[in-house]
């Protein structure tokens, strides 16, 4: 496993060394507020083993971790800063997918704000979408976002969550749920007792999703 990082680029891990990512599908792991590539990373032995995943760091300072953009304290947020950010990781992106036959995003809690919004901005450039106690952003019909073109796409996407979450407001959870019904093909699975968090059980069903819509991933 290497960790990579540069002055233009974000620090990465790894799951593979570079000479056996050659033709793999691609898994981009996004953390959570506060946190960094290291608390994602954890997950690669419960995911499918064809994938090549790299776990991303956020570019912004949050407190003893990072933030893809900045949170106010009732979790609202600029949407220019969510823009700003999404454009950042999809120029990342840009620079690996050549060597990969697929890319798809895993986001959790403010991470997948960034994997939906990266499939919004450009639908065609993702597989599949697994989304894990988080929230769709609302763009407000901002055209960066291009939700017709993903409504008729119909990406796979997974949202697993906890109706016990304490952290993700129900407006967020409501808009999350009509959103994604309207602009994704939806495999929306509950569970109880992890709070906001993730267990064994909804990474046994998110490794069955992603070998089941991603090519080559079986």
């Amino acid at each position: 496993m290497t960790n990579t990082a540069t002055e233009t680029a974000p620090t990465v891990l790894w799951s593979k060394p570079e000479a056996e990512r050659k033709g793999t599908p691609l898994l981009v792991l996004l953390h959570g507020y506060g946190s960094n590539e290291a608390d994602l990373f954890g997950l690669v032995e419960m995911l499918p083993e064809e994938f090549t995943i790299a776990s991303v760091r956020a570019g912004e300072q949050a407190g003893p971790g990072f933030a893809w953009f900045p949170l106010r304290a009732d979790v609202s947020y600029s949407l220019d800063t969510v823009k700003t950010a999404t454009e950042e990781t999809a120029a990342w992106i840009d620079t690996v997918k050549g060597d990969h036959s697929s890319v798809s995003l895993l986001g959790f809690s403010q991470g997948m704000c960034m994997a939906t919004s990266l499939a919004r901005h450009r639908p065609s450039d993702y597989a599949a979408v697994v989304g894990l106690s988080g929230f769709v952003v609302d763009a407000d019909g901002d055209p960066f976002f291009q939700d017709e073109v993903l409504a008729e796409a119909k990406i796979p996407v997974f949202w697993g969550r906890d109706q016990a979450d304490p952290v993700i407001p129900e407006a967020a959870v409501e808009y999350t749920n009509t959103w994604l019904r309207g602009h994704s093909k939806i495999t929306k699975v509950l569970y109880t007792g992890i709070w906001h968090g993730i267990n064994a059980q909804e990474m046994a069903h998110v490794k069955e999703f992603l070998a089941m819509t991603v090519p080559a991933a079986k």
